[in-house]
């Protein structure tokens, strides 16, 4: 399958935004204090959406979502976990990363670029509480915050009571067995801990779940989701694992994996009227191909470098020496945007991890073109 020519991305994901927007506003209706929140927030991503469309006509082309893995520090080591496949994640001191105050920089110069959501991920996000603090400050923009839940504790609860633009978004991957099974003993039971504190609080809050063909059935079951609802889940991300070694490789969901899960969320959508459900990367067929590279979204890892996505740890620029918005226009970027290598004809869940040979292939064409160019500049010089 080939992308759309035809297809426009900035439309289908400024859609997108408006959508989960105003469905936010329909399943907080019943919580006064968070549905002022997100009526204000609408306003705020409507702004957004005229920023990007703006730039569009103007040649530049900025998503509307940001990845953003604030540490390389964990305290899991959750089964087939492909942030420590790519040694993004590791046990040693962190090297290197970027400072408090380097990420505010960038979070609010997304902000002033039109970027409506900042997904916070790590290894594990919420060891860097100072840093969840500068994205507070930044109140147009909302930030999920994916976290194992282990450190959540009161002075995390008063965060996002203070903030409602932090939403946590918690690792579950379904009942307790299947949970722990993969996240280590006591996680499923701290997860539902934190669950009924953050609604105790009237906080909104999301459950992030890897869809193995291990789990499929459970995680999409009636029983998995009335415990999810009844607790006060909002949110509930589906993500497709991607398999990071070849004896993985059966946990991947198949293309009738992806229809069944597919076919579960639109009969969820409308029996759990109180939440939402995103799948991911299950709008790639609809938009054309993969959304990373800055198509709809970009990653920057722990050390301020910009990638595709997390999946794809390749990068020519990092966010310490340049803006953000010059990494959008990355070398790579581009080449994975023109190149066709976006284009959803791959297995598994990750078209870039599937490709990521190709992705090599134009990394390294892109470092001799930049040689090149220097050397020519060095010439006329």
């Amino acid at each position: 399958m080939t992308a759309d020519r035809d297809f426009d991305i900035q439309e289908y994901m400024t859609k997108g935004v408006e959508r989960v927007v105003a469905d936010s506003v329909k399943v907080t209706l019943k919580n006064p204090r968070e549905s002022a929140f997100m009526a204000k927030f609408a306003i705020s991503s409507a702004k957004a959406g005229k920023k990007r469309k703006k730039a569009e006509t103007l040649g530049e082309h900025i998503p509307p979502f940001l990845i953003a893995s604030i540490t390389s520090s964990c305290n899991l080591h959750c089964e087939g976990c492909y942030s420590r496949h790519n040694h993004a994640t590791v046990d040693s001191e962190p090297v290197r990363q970027l400072t408090d105050d380097e990420w505010a920089r960038i979070f609010h110069e997304a902000d002033d670029m039109g970027v409506s959501f900042i997904l916070l991920a790590g290894g594990e996000p919420m060891i860097r509480h100072k840093v969840l603090e500068k994205a507070a400050e930044v109140e147009n923009i909302i930030f999920p915050v994916f976290t194992n839940g282990t450190f959540m504790s009161e002075k995390s609860f008063d965060l996002f009571d203070r903030h409602r633009n932090m939403i946590p978004v918690l690792s579950i991957e379904g009942e307790r067995e299947v949970t722990d099974s993969r996240r280590g003993e006591g996680v499923y039971d701290k997860q539902i801990s934190n669950m009924d504190r953050l609604s105790e609080r009237g906080l909104i809050f999301g459950a992030s779940v890897t869809v193995t063909t291990e789990n499929l059935r459970e995680v999409s079951s009636k029983s998995f989701l009335d415990l999810l609802s009844q607790r006060g889940c909002k949110l509930v991300v589906f993500v497709e694992y991607v398999p990071v070694t070849d004896e993985s490789r059966h946990l991947a969901p198949s293309d009738e994996d992806r229809e069944y899960l597919k076919g579960e969320i639109a009969r969820l959508r409308s029996e759990y009227e109180e939440m939402m459900f995103v799948s991911f990367p299950g709008d790639e067929k609809s938009s054309g191909g993969c959304i990373a590279a800055g198509r709809g979204f970009f990653h920057i890892n722990s050390h301020g470098e910009a990638e595709p996505c997390p999946f794809s740890p390749y990068s020519d620029i990092n966010v310490r020496d340049t803006s953000l918005r010059e990494a959008i226009r990355s070398r790579l970027f581009l080449a994975l945007q023109d190149g066709g290598v976006l284009a959803d004809d791959h297995q598994g869940g990750c078209v870039l991890y599937e490709k990521r040979a190709e992705v090599e292939a134009l990394l390294a064409q892109g470092k001799r073109d930049a040689q090149s160019d220097e050397s020519k500049m060095r010439l006329r010089a």
